[in-house]
């Protein structure tokens, strides 16, 4: 199967990846940009809960491709991954591990930069405090990587 992303892989590509690791389902967007990382093949950046942290490096590197990984409620099934085009993320959050919102930090970005911005969101089962993902998104994790791998082939 053709990875989703192979059209966001296209040029200069940074991933970010954002959660608490300290709060089971919210660490996916860290533990995939880990796991991303030690393949070398685009840039990522783990923010985990500091997103705003890593504003001045994106600006610096002006990339065509900005893809942010988290956990987003969306209603969705445990494990599910949608691709969100940042113009679908509301904005203002009313609740957010993070300390700032993905939101408020795409708007800062968009004013800097004119990055194609994406977020691969994926349903959270659970919340709580724990260092493990439940099996549904440590499965959607591994499908997102699947998806960096087969799109760096096609590239």
């Amino acid at each position: 199967m053709p990875s989703p992303l192979k059209i966001s892989l296209d040029g200069t590509v940074v991933v970010i990846g954002m959660g608490n690791r300290l709060r089971s389902d919210d660490g996916i967007g860290s533990i995939v940009a880990e796991q991303l990382h030690t393949r070398g093949t685009v840039t990522v950046f783990d923010a985990g809960v500091n997103l705003e942290n890593y504003h001045g490096k994106i600006v610096a590197l002006q990339p065509d491709r900005l893809i942010i990984v988290d956990a987003v409620d969306f209603g969705g099934s445990p494990g599910e991954i949608r691709i969100l085009p940042a113009r679908t993320i509301e904005t203002v959050n009313l609740f957010s591990t993070h300390n700032v919102s993905i939101s408020l930090f795409i708007h800062y970005v968009q004013s800097a930069i004119s990055a194609d911005i994406i977020i691969l969101a994926v349903q959270p089962k659970s919340l709580v405090f724990g260092e493990t993902l439940s099996p549904e998104v440590a499965q959607a994790a591994r499908t997102i990587e699947e998806w960096f791998d087969g799109a760096e082939e096609e590239r």
